[in-house]
Formats: C-alpha cells, sequence, structure tokens
C-alpha cells in the first residue's frame, strides 16, 4: 500500500500562514492537495502539528485527505508516526507550499522507485517545487530510529540521501520534458505568491483535466507567463 502524505504548517517565518492564503479563491493549500490527488496512490494523508490541526481538519476532509496531527519540529517523527498508524509499504512525500507539482513526475518516480525497491527515490533537475520524494516506509522508520541531528529530523530524507552506504537511492536526472532547474514553482516569499498567482490564472486557461497536473503544460505555461515569451494559450 502506498500513502501520499503532504506535510503542512501554518508558522512560516517567510511567508506566515501562506497555506492559507488565497489562489483562485481557495486557500494555497487546497490546490496543493487537488493537483496531488492526481498521483494514483491508496491513501491521502496531510500531515500537520497539533497546533494547526484545528484549521487543516476540514480543508483535508474536503480535499478528500485524512488529517493527522504531529510533531511540529520532528517532522520524521511525525512521518514515521502516520507509518505506525496505517502502515503502508511505501510513502509519497509532499510538502504545502508546492500548488504546480507535477502529478505525472510524482507518479513515474514512484513507480521507478517501487519497481526497485529503493529506500528512496526523487529526480534531480525538476523545476524548484515541482517534485515528490518516494521512501520506502521501512527506510523511514529506520531513519527515525537512527537520525539525530536537527536538519536529520526537520527535513525528513537527508538521513536517508547523506547515508548512501545504508539505503539504495535512486536519483536521476528527470526526462527532458520535465527539466527546468532554473524555474522556481514554490511558494516560500511574497514573491513566490504573487508569481504562483498569476501562473495559477494562466492554468485556468487549460480546461480541467489532468494536463492542467502535468509537467509539459505547467512548464510550458510558466514560461509564458514569466518571460514573456508569448501569449498565453
Amino acid at each position: 500500500m502506498t500513502a501520499l502524505v503532504l506535510q503542512a504548517r501554518l508558522d512560516s517565518s517567510r511567508l506566515y500562514r501562506k497555506a492559507l492564503l488565497p489562489l483562485g479563491g481557495r486557500p494555497l493549500i487546497s490546490w496543493v492537495m487537488e493537483s496531488l490527488k492526481a498521483v494514483p496512490c491508496d491513501r491521502y494523508i496531510l500531515a500537520c502539528p497539533e497546533d494547526s490541526f484545528r484549521e487543516f481538519r476540514p480543508l483535508a476532509e474536503t480535499g478528500g485527505f485524512e488529517p493527522v496531527s504531529g510533531p511540529k519540529e520532528d517532522v520524521l517523527g511525525r512521518y514515521a508516526q502516520v507509518i505506525r498508524c496505517f502502515t503502508p509499504d511505501r510513502i509519497i512525500r509532499a510538502t504545502g507550499d508546492n500548488p504546480f507539482v507535477f502529478a505525472d513526475a510524482a507518479a513515474a518516480i514512484d513507480q521507478a522507485g517501487t519497481e526497485l525497491n529503493a529506500d528512496y527515490a526523487g529526480y534531480s533537475g525538476l523545476p524548484y517545487g515541482a517534485g515528490v520524494e518516494s521512501v520506502s516506509a521501512e527506510a523511514l522508520l529506520r531513519a527515525d530510529r537512527e537520525a539525530a541531528a536537527p536538519a536529520e529530523r526537520e527535513h525528513v530524507c537527508p538521513y536517508l540521501y547523506g547515508n548512501p552506504g545504508r539505503f539504495l537511492l535512486h536519483r536521476p536526472l528527470a526526462p527532458m520534458a520535465w527539466r527546468d532547474p532554473s524555474l522556481r514553482l514554490t511558494v516560500d516569499t511574497p514573491g513566490d505568491y504573487r508569481e504562483a498567482q498569476l501562473l495559477f490564472q494562466a492554468l485556468e486557461t487549460v480546461p480541467p483535466g489532468r494536463a492542467r497536473y502535468q509537467g509539459e503544460t505547467i512548464i510550458r505555461i510558466a514560461k509564458k507567463t514569466f518571460q514573456g515569451t508569448g501569449e498565453l494559450p
């Protein structure tokens, strides 16, 4: 069983309560969940700190995610808690500041990681904010037992890819159709949020359906929006 686990919080210092900022008339986190629902999975879970559970819970349930609360700073521990509760074999890790995640790339890297039985799988070369990580539940539980450094607890996967001798890592370069490391699609600052509003408006020209969440579509429209390379489709 594969569980997609979305981590989110409300007290980001660079853009406070960004998960609830309006985007297209709905909270930003709602669009993150909608894009991730295009990734085939057995369960969809939103893992947040205890102090934001009350505000996230109705949004998660409306978006088809199961809300779970856990440690605030120990995000690795939060994921381990989810694994012990739901007993998945594999986790797709996503973050709440990426409303333009590539659903097709997420499905592809998870399939590759599953077929290789990799402890960790993640593309390099994607736009910043477009990707997810596919991790075996067993590897995350081992990391939870062994990782001690604050950065290894706060960011979930550094212990895995920081110890290639202990874990099987699969970190391929993304296919050309999804590759553009110069493009920034995350929402972490006020400037990112302004750009996200522009890109969201541009993506509304794409008919509803899976194409709206595919990497090629997002890259093409983002380049036109941010670089002025032509009229929007």
